[in-house]
C-alpha cells in the first residue's frame, strides 16, 4: 500500500513535474505552495540566465537566514521568518529580476529601486549585472530582523 501524502506534498510534486506556463513578461506560473519544493520549481522555471541568478539568490538567503521560510504565492517566491511575516519577494520580468525588500526603507543603505509602497524598495538585476553578494546578504540579514508582511 502506498504511503498517503499530504495536500502540500501533492501540490509540490505537481509543481515540479509539469512544464510551467510563462506569464506575460516572462514570469513562471507556479502553483501556490509552501516550502522548498515549490521554490525550487519556480527557480528551475525562471527563463534563461534568470534561473542561475535565482539559484544564487536562494543560496545566499538560506545561508544568511538559517531556517528561512519559503513560499510561492501569486507566482512570486517569498522568503520569511516564522511569526514575523515575509521580508523579501522575487518576480521575473522580461529583462530583469525584481527583488522586493518589503521594509526596504529601513535598510542601510536603502536599495536604489523606488516603489509606490512607502516602505518597499527594489533591487533590479539585469543580465550581465554583477551582484554585490556581500551587500545583498547584508540587506537580507537586516530585512529578516524587521517585522515582515502578513500575506
Amino acid at each position: 500500500m502506498a504511503k498517503a501524502r499530504g495536500k502540500s506534498a501533492d501540490i509540490a510534486a505537481r509543481a515540479t513535474s509539469a512544464k510551467p506556463v510563462m506569464l506575460s513578461g516572462g514570469n513562471p506560473r507556479i502553483a501556490t505552495g509552501y516550502g522548498d519544493a515549490p521554490m525550487q520549481a519556480y527557480i528551475a522555471a525562471m527563463p534563461g540566465w534568470k534561473s542561475e541568478v535565482g539559484r544564487r539568490l536562494d543560496e545566499i538567503i538560506e545561508r544568511t537566514v538559517p531556517g528561512v521560510r519559503k513560499a510561492v504565492k501569486w507566482n512570486s517566491p517569498l522568503y520569511g521568518v516564522e511569526d514575523q511575516g515575509w521580508f523579501l519577494g522575487i518576480h521575473c520580468f522580461a529583462k530583469y529580476i525584481k527583488v522586493a525588500f518589503f521594509r526596504g526603507m529601513a535598510l542601510n543603505p536603502v536599495p536604489a529601486g523606488e516603489s509606490k509602497s512607502k516602505d518597499t524598495r527594489y533591487l533590479n538585476i539585469r543580465e550581465g549585472d554583477q551582484l554585490d553578494e556581500a551587500q545583498f546578504a547584508d540587506w537580507v540579514k537586516q530585512a529578516s530582523q524587521l517585522p515582515g508582511e502578513r500575506m
